[in-house]
């Protein structure tokens, strides 16, 4: 998984599969979810990043234990 953040752009991915994606869907006006040619999550896109998220540039990464 990777999390890539383009500030130029305010935009940040969430890229769970490095695969090109075929479709899109708009859950939320700013958030897109793209999938691959079997409909698969491939990646979540968040435009506008900075007013939906506290610190874009900021990732913090947490494993649960069971």
């Amino acid at each position: 998984m990777k999390v890539i953040y383009d500030p130029a752009k305010d935009l940040m991915r969430i890229v769970f599969r490095d695969i090109p994606f075929e479709d899109y869907n708009e859950e939320q006006p700013n958030i897109k979810m793209h999938y691959d040619v079997d409909d698969q999550l491939v990646a979540i896109e968040i435009q506008q990043a900075s007013e939906l998220i506290d610190d874009p540039r900021a990732v913090e990464h947490q494993i649960l234990e069971i």
